[in-house]
């Protein structure tokens, strides 16, 4: 049966779970290796993660900056006030853990390059098309359904659904 869930695409596009994200901490490997690049502020690597994913995920300050504060705790970054910002660099301890977990930051990286590919991304604005184009359609039409047209188109959404529901079960 068609559960009743309103499409969020603010949601959907910068910060989807299914989509974008990562596992449960991950985005400590992701940091570190923007860190190991160059020294940054929050900020920066916020707009670093947007910009790798092609705009399809941006992390919010809620994230990045609780996490930057716990890798200073634990020793792997360092902070510094440079023009009224922190700015954090990776130190060594940072890189000797990033080094000991190689293989695990290596699978990090290439989920993201996977994820964040032009082709999957590609596909998923190709689906986002479709969803808009079916939104418009039964919009435009809705006042004008009767009784009958609207159950059929009740039980077509309904068991796309149910397929959708199955595919992103696999």
């Amino acid at each position: 049966m068609f559960r009743d869930r309103r499409f969020d695409e603010e949601r959907f596009f910068r910060g989807s779970r299914r989509w974008a994200s990562f596992q449960k901490g991950d985005l400590k490997y992701v940091i570190l290796e923007l860190l190991k690049d160059k020294p940054r502020h929050g900020y920066d690597i916020i707009r670093e993660l947007e910009e790798q994913s092609y705009g399809f995920y941006k992390p919010s300050p809620g994230v990045i900056y609780p996490t930057l504060q716990m890798l200073e705790e634990m020793g792997y970054a360092s902070s510094s006030e440079q023009e009224g910002k922190k700015v954090y660099s990776i130190t060594e301890e940072g890189l000797k853990f990033l080094a000991n977990q190689s293989n695990i930051a290596d699978g990090v990286r290439r989920q993201m390059k996977h994820k964040w590919s032009f082709k999957n991304i590609g596909k998923m604005i190709m689906v986002m098309r479709e969803y808009h184009a079916l939104e418009n359609l039964l919009g435009s039409s809705f006042r004008s359904l009767d009784a009958d047209k609207a159950e059929q188109i009740r039980q077509i959404i309904s068991q796309a659904y149910q397929e959708i529901e199955s595919v992103l079960q696999e």
